[in-house]
This record gives structure tokens, C-alpha cells and sequence, in this order.
């Protein structure tokens, strides 16, 4: 028999918090981490042990093991009629007015965030449930400081909901001495307060899956929302859950992790900017590997280009959604030029996935929403999704999604892109917000990772070279900080926002990039660092 479990919370229970913090949810929590955290504490060590064999030289590739699933005959489960239509999916945080905004966008879906574009305070964690509560019910309502009234119009988007990745803590809450998994906690909480009212209305539980580098780790999930429907007297199957692929390791497996969720899935997402992260992650003490600017890696350079057809292929193959990744321009106000660049931007963006299968994309602003739809609908008319259209002139091998180019052009301009947004990023951040507007961009945590982490590249690797001919170095990085620092600073004041923390963000992005050790998250020191 299980022990009886002890649960201790570290933190204040503001008003409302206690309707969340129920004995009935908090024992649920309780009894995935007991059954649960040691797997998921197995395969976060077998992450640290496949980075050093990477470290040393070894190159990903598909695994022979697995090979009779990847050329065996299934598919996944029918999927409900909620999911079924995704063509365009709007996403950010589990934030009061974001949420009518998001539900009321148009879209088809809308993934609330738990993680990359929220920052995950203790308040923004328990309130962001609070407020799927009440949406889910039909009871959400906000009232901005100018009077203006927010409420759910009759028809609304389908709610998926992003729980954290499995490296991240709630570091709040103890079961049995040990701090539970943000994800579980997550999970818990939104499947056992609101399951079954999702299933009454015919649109959930549905989830995002982030972060998974293997199909164990699948595995894990598919097994965690299996107990989760049997604790809570739901049919198997019923939880319905879309993995985003957004590490290097997982697009190997893409086939296998739709396998272990095949019960579970609706599909896979094609992660983007938490790919190119990935990418700079694992090969980062490969002397051989170096990526150009940012705004150089685009969905049409070699790896990303395989990557994004590999994904649609392994999802129309299983009878799967494939949706398209995030782009991440939004409307620009008061320089109609500059909008309509942005615009034709997401346009081409969203042209380019519905040509090459996607049946749906990500876009950051309601007001992309209708721009989105009408590049599908131009492919896919009035069908609802593309899963037919099978992509077997697609082979691509393990060399083709490694092929990193370009490595040029690094540039001083791209640098200092690097540094501004990665400074500006964690101090908003730090401040609570996690999903924040910075030049033109909606930039979440997945972004400032390719933002240090490109530093913390460019000053090690031989190729770290500006293309006026100096090495990127320490020096240089130390000469910058300051001045980027001021620019955001400058922006921040301007807008109206405290700029106490950007001091701080500045000191920590500099010591991230320079430091001898690379750190695998920036999101787990700053944890930390919040209440």
C-alpha cells in the first residue's frame, strides 16, 4: 500500500487561492509525485549523462531500437470534434485578460501558458488556475483600471493547456519533503478542478506537452494521465495531448513519441525558436557548429527546413495534426509601413506550413488571428485540416536535420540584438511578466535562450567572428551589457514601467553568458530568485 503522503506549502494562500489548494486536488498532486517523481528524477539524469556523450562528440540519430514502431502500421486514436479544426491557434499566459482576449480571438484554439511566456511566480501559478477555472465555467470576467468590461462571447476558441516542462520544480510545495514537478502540479490542479466540466461542454481536457527530449519521457506523461483519468473516474483516452517538438533530441523521435501517446495525442507542434535553442544547447562544445545571427535562422535554412517537413510527415503518416510553429511579429502601431512588413511576414509564414501540410499555426496577437486563417483557408478551403495529405517525397536522414547553416552573418548589430532582448527579457521577467513585446517581436523565454545562449557561443567557438573581423570575446560582451542595458532601461521608463530590475537582468545575463559553466535553463537560477 502507499504511504500517506505529507503535503507542505511554502507560500502565501491569497483570496481565492484556498478554492485551488483544495485537500481533494492537493492529494491528487500527491499521489502522481509519489508515483511519478523518481521516473521523471531517472530521465532528467539520463539528460545530463546523453549532453556529455554529446559533449564528447556524439552525434544524434534515429534509434535502431525503435525502428519496427517507425516502420510499423498504427495510427493514433480518432480524435474529438474540438480538435479536429485547428488551423489557426493563438497562445500566451494564464493572465486574466489575455485569456478572454485569447478565447474571444477568432482562433481555433488557444494554449494558456504555464511556462515559456509565463513567468512562474507563485501568484501568476495558483491565480492563472483561478482564471482557467472561471473561464472554463463561463464565469471570467475583468474590468481594466479604465472600466473597460472583458466577458466570453457565445463562441469561443478551444482551450489547450501548457503545463511546465519536466525540469522545472514547483519549489513551493513539498510532498514528502521533496518539491513536486511543475508540470504534475500544473497538470494536476487544471485536470481535477475542471476535467469534467471540459468533457460536459464537449472541448477538452486538453494539453501542450514542452520540452521532451526523448519518447520515454512520453512515456511518462502517457502514464501520468492515465492514473490521473482513473483517480478521478474518467475514461481512459479521454485526455488528448499535443507534444511540442522543440529540442534537436526529440525530432529523432517524433514517430516514437506519438506512439507512446497514441492514445493520448492530437499531434505534434513544430516549436520553433525552442528548437534553434536546443540546437545551440547541445552542440554548444562542438567546434564545428555555429549559427549566424538570429534573425538569420528562418524556417527556410537547411535544418530547420527538414525538421518542419519530418514533423509533418510523421504526423499525416499517423492519422496526427502537425501544427506550425510560432511567428512571433506582431502589429506594429503608428508606422503603417513597418505593420505592413510585419504582416506580410506572418502572411508568408503562415503560406509556407499550410503548403507544406500543416494543418494549422501559431501566431502571438489576436489581431493576426484573421491574417493566419486565410493563408490555410487559401490550402485547405473549406476542409478543416490537411491529414491525408501524406508527405512521402520526404526523406530526410539524421545528416540532413544536423546540417546547421548558415554560420554567417554574425554581426555587431546581432550581438547587441542579443544582449538588448536577453536583458530586457529577464527583467520583465523578474518583474513577473513573461511574455513581453520587444521590438516589434513577442519574445518569451524560448528567445531569450537563443539570446545568451548565442553569446555564450559566439565568444567560445573559433567561428565566432563579426563579419567586420573581430572575435566575439568576454571584453567585448563586457563593453556592451552596459550599453544595451541603458537602451532598455530608456524604453522601459518611456512606456511607463519601473525599471528596478533591469539592473539586476543586465548583471545575470552578463554572468550567464560568460560563465565557464553553460547553464542548462536561464529560467532555473532565476527560480530561484523569485518569490
Amino acid at each position: 500500500m502507499p504511504r500517506p503522503s505529507v503535503i507542505e506549502i511554502y507560500a502565501p494562500l491569497h483570496s481565492g487561492f484556498e478554492t485551488i489548494l483544495t485537500s481533494e486536488a492537493l492529494a491528487l498532486i500527491a499521489k502522481l509525485h509519489q508515483a511519478f517523481e523518481g521516473r521523471r528524477q531517472v530521465l532528467l539524469k539520463a539528460r545530463t549523462e546523453r549532453q556529455v556523450r554529446i559533449d564528447a562528440g556524439e552525434l544524434p540519430d534515429f534509434l535502431p531500437a525503435t525502428l519496427a514502431i517507425r516502420e510499423g502500421e498504427w495510427r493514433i486514436s480518432p480524435l474529438p470534434p474540438a480538435l479536429r479544426c485547428r488551423r489557426t491557434e493563438i497562445t500566451g499566459p494564464v493572465e486574466r485578460k489575455m485569456i478572454i482576449n485569447a478565447l474571444n480571438s477568432g482562433a481555433d484554439s488557444y494554449m494558456a501558458d504555464f511556462e515559456d511566456s509565463n513567468a512562474p511566480n507563485w501568484f501568476n501559478q495558483i491565480q492563472g488556475q483561478i482564471n482557467l477555472r472561471d473561464a472554463i465555467h463561463g464565469t471570467i470576467s475583468y474590468t481594466s483600471e479604465a472600466g473597460k468590461e472583458y466577458r466570453l462571447r457565445d463562441k469561443v476558441a478551444t482551450l489547450q493547456i501548457r503545463p511546465r516542462g519536466w525540469h522545472l520544480d514547483e519549489k513551493h510545495v513539498l510532498v514528502d519533503g521533496e518539491r513536486v514537478s511543475g508540470g504534475i502540479f500544473d497538470f494536476a490542479l487544471a485536470f481535477f478542478h475542471n476535467a469534467k466540466e471540459q468533457i460536459a461542454r464537449g472541448a477538452g481536457p486538453f494539453y501542450y506537452l514542452p520540452k521532451m527530449e526523448s519518447h520515454l519521457e512520453a512515456r511518462l506523461w502517457n502514464d501520468i494521465f492515465c492514473m490521473a483519468q482513473d483517480e478521478l473516474g474518467i475514461p481512459r483516452g479521454t485526455i488528448k495531448a499535443t507534444v511540442l517538438i522543440e529540442t534537436i533530441l526529440a525530432a529523432f523521435e517524433m514517430e516514437e513519441i506519438l506512439y507512446e501517446l497514441r492514445e493520448h495525442s492530437a499531434g505534434l507542434n513544430a516549436g520553433r525558436w525552442d528548437y534553434i535553442f536546443s540546437c545551440i544547447k547541445k552542440f554548444k562544445e562542438n567546434k564545428d557548429f555555429c549559427l549566424a545571427n538570429r534573425s538569420a535562422i528562418t524556417m527556410t535554412v537547411p535544418f530547420m527546413r527538414a525538421y518542419a517537413l519530418s514533423l509533418v510527415k510523421a504526423c499525416h503518416k499517423r492519422g496526427a495534426p502537425a501544427i506550425g510553429g510560432m511567428a512571433a511579429l506582431i502589429p506594429i502601431k503608428g508606422d503603417p509601413e513597418a505593420n505592413e512588413k510585419a504582416l506580410a511576414g506572418v502572411r508568408a509564414d503562415k503560406a509556407r506550413d499550410a503548403s507544406d501540410g500543416f494543418d494549422g499555426g501559431w501566431v502571438a496577437h489576436p489581431g493576426l488571428v484573421s491574417i493566419a486563417h486565410e493563408e490555410f483557408v487559401k490550402i485547405l478551403g473549406e476542409a478543416p485540416n490537411q491529414w491525408g495529405k501524406q508527405r512521402n517525397d520526404v526523406n530526410f536522414e539524421a545528416a540532413d536535420l544536423l546540417n546547421f547553416q548558415p554560420e554567417q552573418p554574425i554581426t555587431e548589430a546581432g550581438l547587441r540584438n542579443n544582449i538588448n532582448v536577453g536583458i530586457h527579457y529577464l527583467g520583465s521577467w523578474l518583474a513577473g511578466n513573461g511574455c513581453v513585446p520587444i521590438h516589434n517581436l513577442m519574445e518569451d523565454a524560448a528567445t531569450a535562450e537563443i539570446s545568451r545562449s548565442q553569446v555564450w557561443q559566439w565568444v567560445r567557438s573559433p567561428k565566432g567572428i563579426l563579419d567586420d573581423g573581430r572575435k566575439v570575446d568576454a571584453m567585448l560582451v563586457r563593453t556592451l551589457v552596459p550599453q544595451e542595458l541603458e537602451k532598455v532601461k530608456a524604453t522601459v521608463i518611456s512606456q511607463g514601467e519601473d525599471a528596478t530590475s533591469y539592473e539586476q537582468a543586465a548583471k545575470i545575463f552578463e554572468e550567464m553568458s560568460l560563465s565557464d559553466q553553460y547553464v542548462e535553463f536561464l529560467t532555473l537560477p532565476l527560480y530561484e530568485k523569485m518569490n
